[in-house]
């Protein structure tokens, strides 16, 4: 048992050495900077928020986690409900247009935030061609969903400890130059409730994606006020 042990603890302390903190510097030049609002960001040295004072919100894009269909299936009976690639597609598409109306309601709440349409300029938008336009690229990269609710011939009840995880990446891009100045990753985790089972389906599912979409949401906009 005690050689046992030591052989956990040494384990510990291998996985623990083995976590890759981020990088200081990013591929293209942004600097990591130190906030407990997000896992990562990253931001152009010597950039300033408040020097934007209009924005432009690119549609959400949701992409699962790398062979998420796959281990879903994996997991079903032969003859079961499977999951399709049509149904992936209608939960990326439902999850897009949550986070698409999470990002601009939390611009347009008061005091609002300037939003140039999409493919507009700033001279159309009736703002003078010196207004710095800040492009806003939110994305939901590695969804896995615990228990997708599905449409099927038989209808199937699903119990889980958990819904999954998200991760958050949003890049901000100057709408003149397409330089980008800003990166955040964020991932969110649902936590497991061992000793509570919960019936989950496609409004318990959007239910916790959109408790996530609120907490990011509000960061944002806390993060731009402050920055004014």
């Amino acid at each position: 048992m005690k050689v046992l042990g030591i052989w956990i603890m040494c384990g510990g302390l291998f996985l623990a050495g083995c976590a890759t903190p981020p990088a200081p510097v990013s591929h293209d030049g942004l600097h990591l900077v130190q906030d407990k609002g997000w896992d990562q960001l990253y931001v152009k040295p010597d950039i300033d928020i408040a020097d934007y004072h209009a924005f432009a919100l690119q549609p959400c894009t949701v992409a699962f986690r790398d062979n998420w269909m796959r281990s879903q299936n994996s997991g079903r009976n032969i003859g079961g409900q499977r999951v399709s690639e049509r149904d992936m597609q209608e939960i990326q598409e439902r999850l897009a247009a949550v986070c698409d109306e999470y990002f601009e309601k939390s611009l347009r709440q008061e005091p609002a935030y300037r939003l140039v349409a999409e493919g507009e300029t700033p001279e159309a938008a009736q703002y003078d061609t010196q207004t710095q336009v800040l492009e806003l690229k939110p994305a939901i990269i590695d969804l896995d969903i615990h228990a997708p609710d599905i449409d099927g011939a038989t209808k199937v009840r699903s119990y889980t400890t958990s819904f999954g995880e998200m991760t958050l990446l949003l890049e901000a891009y100057d709408a003149r130059s397409g330089e980008i100045v800003a990166r955040i990753v964020d991932r969110k985790v649902d936590q497991d409730s061992l000793n509570h089972l919960q019936w989950t389906n496609r409004v318990t599912n959007m239910a916790d994606a959109k408790r996530y979409m609120r907490s990011w949401t509000r960061s944002l906009r806390n993060h731009l006020d402050a920055s004014r």
